[in-house]
């Protein structure tokens, strides 16, 4: 027999008393102890590797693991059956990893099976959050032409302080808004890094503000010591135990907060933040999807329409002007780093004033409440 035959029938009895064992919480742990007990003569690295190697196909997600495992990866982007895409430090490209559709089912069940959640042409479409913070995407077919699209976005585990999105006259002027309390809402397109500007700027509140957080999907860490974190719940596959953003708005009000920080807006609950805004919430932060900041103003409307009774689109652009002060700008370059690209004020009469000039210099102002002054 030779030595491959050995191994293969090591790791069949080894897979035969993991599957009956039931009880496991630590699999790579277990594994360890299983190889060490059949093959004793083992080293002790030999063991490991192949304890993690079986543990990434019985409990993980095969040659996809691989992938979330590598630090430079944020995102894996499943586009059906084919080579997997990654996004490798601020770049898309190919992983040299082929999914077939078997793989793909697999560890779509792997990864929102544990959280309750199923995934099928009942319920095409999951979105979840994994305890570690790492984001799922699902969509199946028929919804998804070409096969199950599945994508993974990890959470960072490093902060990127301010000084990484812009130059110091802008981080000092971004310093500035957090300080007056200016409302901010921070826009641009998908991947630009909104979420990691956002936490870049409320890593400078003070640590005694009573903060709360309202996300989709919770993603901002805040190091202060009075910071209460709300996440919305999408229910189950029938619908039961859903709590939306909305909903977490008006709740976060009845909690004493010094400030609110809302992930994202994407529909209704976009009347409920401006409402919020304009009650003496001040110093509040958001983010929207949008490609400049009049687009961004024309997206809190439209989306604040959506939960507005019989509001006129009038009284609705009056509510956002007067709630928001301040949009930043976010995007991504061709080398892959996000950079701030615009601070646009918003004026007393509406109008839009940008505080970054042309030259990159920024415009020198001060600032009480309602009134800026060059």
């Amino acid at each position: 027999m030779s030595l491959l035959d050995d191994a293969d029938l090591l790791e069949s009895r080894v897979r035969r008393r993991f599957a009956a064992d039931t009880g496991t919480v630590d699999a790579v742990q277990r594994l360890v102890e299983l190889f060490a007990d059949e093959a004793p003569l083992l080293g002790s690295q030999e063991v490991l590797s192949r304890a993690h190697s079986l543990a990434v196909e019985l409990v993980g997600l095969g040659p996809i693991q691989m992938l979330i495992d590598d630090p430079a990866v944020t995102d894996v982007l499943v586009n059906g059956p084919g080579e997997v895409w990654v996004e490798r430090s601020g770049r898309l490209e190919r992983s040299g990893v082929i999914a077939d559709e078997a793989l793909i089912a697999r560890s779509i069940e792997r990864l929102v099976g544990p959280l309750g959640l199923r995934a099928d042409r009942s319920n095409p479409i999951v979105d979840a959050r994994l305890p570690d913070g790492t984001r799922v995407a699902v969509i199946l077919p028929p919804l998804a032409v070409d096969g199950p699209v599945l994508a993974i976005r990890r959470h960072r585990a490093d902060h990127l302080p301010l000084s990484a999105f812009a130059e110091p006259a802008v981080v000092r002027l971004l310093e500035s808004l957090v300080k007056e309390q200016l409302n901010v809402v921070v826009y641009g397109p998908t991947g630009a890094g909104k979420t990691s500007l956002l936490n870049a700027l409320v890593a400078g509140l003070a640590p005694s503000e009573r903060v709360i957080t309202i996300e989709d999907v919770a993603e901002l860490r805040l190091p202060g010591e009075h910071v209460v974190r709300l996440e919305a719940r999408p229910g189950s596959a029938e619908g039961v135990g859903r709590t939306d953003i909305r909903d977490l708005v008006r709740a976060a009000l009845r909690l004493r907060p010094d400030r609110i920080i809302v992930g994202e807006v994407r529909g209704a609950e976009a009347l409920d933040m401006v409402w919020a805004l304009s009650t003496g919430h001040d110093g509040c932060f958001s983010t929207c999807h949008a490609s400049n900041a009049p687009d961004a103003i024309r997206r809190l409307e439209t989306m604040a329409l959506l939960g507005a009774e019989r509001l006129p689109l009038e009284a609705i652009r009056a509510q956002v002007r007067a709630a928001i002060d301040v949009y930043v700008g976010v995007a991504r370059s061709s080398s892959g780093s996000r950079r701030v690209t615009d601070v646009h004020l918003v004026g007393t009469t509406g109008e839009l004033e940008s505080l970054i000039l042309a030259d990159r210099s920024v415009r020198a102002v001060s600032r009480s409440r309602r009134g800026w002054r060059a």
